[in-house]
This record gives C-alpha cells, structure tokens and sequence, in this order.
C-alpha cells in the first residue's frame, strides 16, 4: 500500500522537519545542511527516503541537487493533508524561521554581488550574449502599448529601447547599485521612465497595472523562476504579452560561480509549464546560438 509508505517515512522527527521545510521552499543540499544543523550524509539519506516513497522530488542543476515537496500525483495529495496537520505546529515553526533567515541573507548577498559589479554589468552581459543583440530581438517583438515594465533591469540598458513603443516605462531591480547605474544612464533621456526598487517575487506594483513585460536575462538568479512568472501574470492586463530571454539548459558551471547564476539555464518544457501555470498562452519561441558553446531561449507569451 502506498499510503503505508508515506506514513513510514514521515514517522521520524528529522523527515518530518525536512517534510516542512520543503513544503514551503525547493532548497539546495547545502541550505538544507545549514538549517537542520546535520552532517550532509545524514541528510542525503533522510532525503533519499522521502524521495523514493514519492513524497519529495529532487532536481540536480550541474553539481547541485535541490529538493522540493511533489506537487503532482497521490504525494502531492498526501503532502496537502499534511501540510494542514502540522500547521501551527510550534516545534517546527524553529525551523521554518532559520529557513527564513538562512534565504533571506542569501537575498541580501545576491544584491551586494550585483552593487559590486553594477559598473561592469554591461560587459559582462556581452560576454555572454557575444554578437546577438537583444535588445533589438525584444523590440521587435514588443507592441505599441501603455505601461511597459522591465523586470530585473539592471543598469537600464533596455528602458529607452521599451519606450520607442510604450507610452511609460518602468524599470525594477533590487539593486541600489545598478539603479544608479541606470539613473546614469538615463539622465538625458528619462521622459516617461520610472525606475523603482523591489524584489522580483513581490514586485512594487500594482495588478494589472502594465501592458507589457520583459524578464531579460533574470530568471536564471530567482530561486522560484515560476513565483517570478506568477508575478509578472499579477502585474500585466489580460491581453498583455510578457518576453522571456534566458540560456537554454547547460552544464557549464563556471556560470555560476562567476556571475551567481542560481539555475543553469531551462529546459523549453519547464518555462512553457510555468508560463501555463501562471495563466499565459504561448506565441512563439525562438533561440540563438551565443557564446561559451551555450544557446539563448526567446519566449512570448499572452495573460490570458
């Protein structure tokens, strides 16, 4: 019986505690480590069990491996009941705020790693990207239109390109630096442009409020790409498009340590599954061939 399963896993404390945590988050090994205070190997095995009787999956991302609680099938249904049984729980509510410690000040390193490189951004993007311009396959692709948002626009590069089409722009990033940066920019040219800071997954603006939206290179950062996704659905108008660039999925590790990439790119399944999740309709796809031996994904979409 399968339910037998589920029952036997979770009856140790320490499965239980991982249970909660992952319910909540998709977390790394590593962070996992950091909040339960265990040795590696201890965890592994705890994990190992939960995963093979259905209640966890697990994603491996070059040399990262990342779990999350099953969202799907019969555990996703046991997980729910769970879920409910165990809230408010106050033994567990110790864990879920070092989780929340623990991501917060992984947040905050995030942005004091993008103020450091913000005078250099430019380039570093170009040494990515190579020859292709993006900009101009973004533009190409953007309506004529009301509101347009960019989300993650670092040092403004793509603003006064959005606003050839769009009546007002805004810009949002989380980091002070590549504000300046982009205030920098924009100082002889900031007519209809509005720079505003926030994270991705809870953006400073309202429903609906935009017409048009375009994560450039900026997914691959989030720890929760398809909360980002959600974000952008709870921002746009029904009818407004939303353009995604990012790199295909890779190997190539050296991205993240060099330029902290949390995810080594997207398969074109997963962000079609999260654009679908989050209420868009696909309108086209495409892909270039960049640098490094690596591929850059072109997606459209329409809020439904």
């Amino acid at each position: 019986m399968e339910s037998v399963g589920y029952f036997k896993a979770l009856a140790d404390q320490t499965r239980l505690r991982l249970l909660n945590l992952l319910l909540r988050h998709e977390l790394s090994v590593n962070e996992i480590v950091s909040v339960m205070g265990m040795g590696q190997s201890r965890i592994s095995r705890h994990l190992k069990i939960l995963t093979d009787c259905g209640l966890l999956k697990s994603r491996r991302d070059g040399l990262w491996v990342f779990y999350s609680a099953c969202r799907e099938g019969r555990g996703a249904s046991f997980n729910d009941l769970v879920r409910e049984f165990i809230a408010g729980d106050t033994d567990l509510a110790v864990d879920y705020a070092m989780m929340e410690g623990i991501l917060k000040e992984e947040r905050r390193e995030k942005t004091r790693f993008f103020d450091s490189i913000a005078s250099d951004w430019d380039k570093i993007k170009q040494d990515i990207v190579g020859g292709l311009d993006i900009s101009k396959e973004i533009m190409d692709r953007i309506a004529r239109c009301g509101v347009a948002v960019d989300l993650g626009c670092g040092t403004g590069e793509l603003l006064p390109i959005i606003r050839q089409k769009a009546k007002k722009v805004i810009g949002v990033d989380k980091s002070p630096k590549m504000l300046e940066e982009a205030e920098r920019r924009l100082a002889a040219n900031s007519r209809g442009i509005e720079l505003r800071i926030g994270e991705i997954e809870h953006l400073p603006m309202r429903d609906r409020e935009a017409d048009a939206a375009v994560f450039n290179m900026v997914l691959h950062h989030l720890s929760s790409p398809d909360a980002g996704i959600d974000e952008a659905g709870r921002v746009l108008k029904s009818g407004g498009s939303l353009i995604i660039v990012d790199l295909d999925k890779h190997q190539d590790e050296e991205m993240r340590k060099k330029y902290d990439h949390r995810w080594l790119g997207f398969t074109r399944r997963n962000v079609e599954r999260w654009l679908s999740d989050g209420g868009f309709t696909m309108d086209e796809f495409a892909q270039f061939d960049v640098k490094r031996g690596l591929k850059i994904n072109l997606y459209v979409s329409v809020k439904k």
